[in-house]
């Protein structure tokens, strides 16, 4: 079973919005070789997810929210918004939109709505722990 911790921390840095802490942690899972298995990471995509979108969501929702995000970034850095926004549709409950994207572009694009949804909600810390232990948990049930 892959350890978890650093994503879990990652995701604790992001939501603080501490990008140097962020850009560590990464290069620290690069290292470990752990890229490859971030679990974590897409349990607490799709927890933050269906968290924040109604469930009666319409796929216009979600194009606009994508595009309003996308647009606070003046240099285009952004993962594709027609994948951005299948990734979000598909854990709403369309996952066939995601069958054929490939796994870099998932990672890409789970954590820039991960660090928008966290930014956006300003959880306390106890509330960003909870989240963190519930997204864990869910993580081990795939691994």
């Amino acid at each position: 079973m892959v350890h978890e911790q650093p994503y879990s921390d990652l995701i604790r840095a992001m939501a603080r919005a501490d990008w140097d802490t962020a850009e560590a942690l990464c290069d620290e899972i690069r290292r470990s070789g752990q890229a490859g298995a971030p679990y974590v990471i897409g349990a607490a995509f799709a927890l933050a997810v269906n968290r924040y979108f109604a469930p009666d969501a319409t796929p216009t929702d979600v194009a606009a929210w994508v595009s309003t995000v996308r647009a606070r970034y003046q240099d285009g850095d952004t993962p594709p918004a027609l994948e951005t926004e299948g990734l979000i549709r598909a854990a709403l409950g369309e996952p066939e939109l995601v069958d054929n994207m490939p796994a870099e572009t998932v990672l890409d694009a789970e954590i820039f709505v991960l660090v928008h949804i966290l930014l956006d909600k300003n959880l306390s810390v106890t509330e960003l722990d909870e989240f963190l232990a519930e997204a864990e948990d869910v993580a081990a049930e795939y691994q």
